[in-house]
């Protein structure tokens, strides 16, 4: 068996060869003729799945390390027989992890009081749920609004409307969607924002860039509809919009999900997705390194919880206000992160 996967996926390494030949590379740079005698394809997000890539391949399998799968063009694979699978909850954890960390870092300096906040989830699957109750943990009241959930007949589920007048954040956790009966695209736009006047929440983006509409909120920070924004996933990756950098609280370059637990997570599930499709039984032993005696995430400061010990999200902001250009690269050698 040969796979062709992704360089960047970490932990990988050493594991990967127990099924077969491999061989890595940036996944941006994955080609046609990388994949044509290649029967499986191991990708994140960089890598588009799609004809232009896979026809006349013999690739039999594709499985992206990820949550997200909008770069797998599913219908196409679907059409050619190729089967293909994804990472759903890898890592919820470390999202909820993030949002939680951002929450408290504004706290500390004073932009806010976390106990007295009303939380809008808007997308509440395997990572909205985490959200939920890491949020819940810091004493904030919650509304969740999940179309699907809620047509399933389950309750506690609030329209978008509802938290757009009452939540003082604002966190966004969907997939991207174009179609269906909940698309998902620009689901923050200049409408959404118009609601959210009375309030004036600061806005999280931390599912895909697609989602908000970031000229809306631009615009709606211009005219305090909202109070601000967190910004992870951005639209256009990694040209990311300069004028949304410097006005977002924090801005960093769509690593919420990128603790060490959720990486493992991903490519231990990846592998098994590997191992099951061609009926194999092998074990993987992925696991994250343990944090070093004295870790703090951010060495500049003496942090004031623990949460904030091992994770402070104004490291990765600064990092990304100061060089923007090197998006990928400050991704791609992310530092060590726990849960």
């Amino acid at each position: 068996m040969k796979l062709i996967i992704d360089n960047a996926i970490p932990f990988i390494k050493g594991e990967a060869e127990k099924l077969g030949e491999t061989v890595y590379k940036r996944g941006a740079d994955i080609t046609a003729t990388d994949v044509r005698d290649a029967d499986v394809l191991i990708v994140r997000t960089r890598t588009r799945c799609d004809r232009a890539l896979l026809e006349g391949s013999n690739v039999r399998l594709v499985v992206t390390a990820t949550i997200g799968f909008d770069h797998i063009d599913t219908a196409w694979l679907a059409e050619a027989g190729i089967r293909w699978t994804n990472c759903p909850g890898c890592n919820a954890a470390s999202v909820g992890q993030y949002v939680a960390c951002c929450l408290l870092r504004l706290q500390q300096e004073k932009v806010l009081d976390v106990r007295s906040l009303t939380i809008g989830v808007v997308g509440v699957g395997h990572v909205g749920t985490e959200v939920v109750a890491a949020v819940e943990r810091l004493d904030c009241r919650i509304l969740q609004c999940d179309p699907f959930r809620a047509e399933a007949g389950e309750e506690d589920f609030v329209e978008l409307k509802t938290i757009a007048e009452q939540a003082d954040v604002v966190t966004f956790h969907t997939p991207l969607t174009k179609d269906g009966p909940y698309p998902t695209h620009h689901l923050a736009n200049a409408d959404f924002f118009s609601a959210c006047r009375a309030k004036q929440p600061l806005i999280i983006n931390a599912a895909r860039g697609g989602v908000v509409d970031e000229q809306d909120l631009l615009a709606a920070i211009d005219h305090k509809h909202v109070k601000g924004a967190i910004i992870d996933t951005w639209e256009h990756e990694p040209q990311i919009d300069q004028r949304l950098l410097e006005k977002a609280f924090f801005a960093t370059p769509h690593i919420a999900g990128y603790s060490a637990d959720g990486k493992a997570n991903g490519t231990r599930m990846s592998l098994q997705a590997v191992a099951d499709f061609f009926g194999l039984d092998i074990a993987f032993n992925i696991l994250p390194p343990a944090l070093p005696a004295n870790y703090r995430y951010n060495p500049f400061e003496r942090p004031v919880c623990e949460q904030l010990r091992r994770y402070d999200p104004l490291v990765d902001s600064m990092a990304l206000k100061k060089y923007p250009m090197l998006f990928e690269q400050l991704r791609g050698n992310y530092p060590l992160r726990r849960e």
